[in-house]
């Protein structure tokens, strides 16, 4: 089927590219999963549309925002950026899969205790980063915390309580606590 673009000339039809599925393998916060994916999914659509594990979320579509970052063997990334193949064989933990057994992991409960959200569409992708930022730096002070969330944007402005969350779980983590003491 061809289309008419301006002054009347017929436009070819766009091309489609054929699906080609591939394997999958991986592991999902610490569950095997096994899947035959197009080739062309991005991991953050087999997260969310696959696995239906909507809390990492897709703001940009373009690795700006920081909404959709998960931990891939052990690293912050962001899901958008990456197709699922490039994930195969590894670990990948979602927001969901950060606290086991329904607890909350301590920098969710220091956003909570902090009000560090406000909408909370950024949460996920914050809370992910925040803690890759403090697993590489536990002693940050506030200027390296706000540059290591660089990546991340909070569209209501909440950086304020978001920084004071995450200076709440670095006090009470106990290899803070620890050097505090010594």
């Amino acid at each position: 089927m061809n289309r008419v673009g301006l002054r009347g000339v017929r436009l070819a039809s766009p091309r489609r590219s054929p699906r080609v599925n591939v394997p999958l393998s991986l592991t999902v916060n610490g569950r095997a999963v096994e899947a035959s994916i197009d080739a062309r999914t991005l991991l953050v659509q087999f997260i969310r549309d696959h696995l239906r594990l909507t809390g990492t979320h897709v703001g940009c579509d373009t690795a700006q925002c920081g909404a959709c970052t998960v931990h891939l063997d052990g690293r912050a990334i962001k899901s958008c950026s990456i197709l699922a193949v490039q994930a195969s064989g590894g670990a990948v933990t979602t927001i969901e899969g950060l606290a086991p057994a329904g607890s909350l992991h301590p920098m969710q409960e220091a956003f909570r205790e902090c009000h560090g959200l406000q909408c909370g569409f950024c949460t996920p992708g914050m809370v992910m980063s925040a803690v890759q930022l403090l697993a590489d730096h536990p002693d940050a002070d506030e200027h390296a915390i706000r540059e290591g969330l660089d990546g991340n944007i909070c569209r209501c402005t909440g950086y304020q309580n978001i920084v004071k969350s995450i200076r709440f779980c670095q006090a009470r983590q106990p290899a803070a606590a620890a050097e505090s003491h010594a």
